[in-house]
């Protein structure tokens, strides 16, 4: 799509950090670096080398910066999600936001279900920002839109997967539903007397 743009543009695949600390400064500083629902962390270093900047495409709207957004919003019973499109800073998620999409979260999806719509969401505003990145130095003007105060993590993802033993049911029951998944490894998990267990969601039927 990019190339459709702009014929003498050159893609190049970096699937990971040590991919792209393996870029010649001489490259970078002719480059555009396009993030695209990606968990890599890039470096202050390789951002200030970069002669066009850097874009995200964060699977997730303003409100849930940082990690698996989708979860903590389905857990926070959150109405609305959307997706995300940022300028790169050295701290994650917290650069000059440029578009976003929003959407109402249906009854009752699923954690994959709600992921699914925003990935969606997310190839649309790619779609129509390809001509823009692929064609102008700078990048497009900043949205008056400020990201949420809290940052989500992996630890508070599993600090909220460890189960108290005390728990209600029905908080057992939402974070089962959210959560219960093992998704990225990690799951709800129950320690008594220094033996883990691992709660489960039962099989439907």
């Amino acid at each position: 799509m990019l190339r459709a743009h702009n014929p003498n543009v050159t893609v190049l695949s970096a699937g990971s950090s040590d991919d792209l600390a393996a870029l010649s400064p001489d490259l970078l500083a002719r480059s555009r670096l396009i993030a695209y629902v990606t968990p890599e962390i890039v470096s202050t270093d390789t951002l200030a080398a970069l002669g066009y900047g850097a874009i995200n495409f964060h699977p997730g709207p303003p409100d849930y910066p940082g990690w698996a957004p989708a979860h903590f919003a389905l857990y926070e019973r959150a109405t609305e999600f959307g997706a995300t499109v940022h300028v790169m800073v050295e701290r994650v998620d917290a650069g000059p936001i440029i578009d976003v999409a929003r959407f109402p979260i249906p009854p009752d999806i699923s954690v994959l279900g709600l992921e699914g719509l925003a990935y969606g969401h997310l190839a649309q505003l790619f779609w129509r920002m390809a001509k823009s990145l692929a064609t102008e130095a700078g990048a497009p003007p900043p949205l008056p839109i400020e990201w949420g105060r809290r940052k989500y993590s992996r630890r508070a993802y599993r600090a909220i997967c460890d189960i108290p033993l005390d728990i209600a049911k029905d908080e057992l029951d939402r974070r089962l539903k959210v959560f219960g998944g093992n998704h990225f490894g990690i799951g709800p998990t129950i320690n008594l007397h220094g033996v883990e267990f691992r709660a489960v969601l039962p099989q439907a039927g």
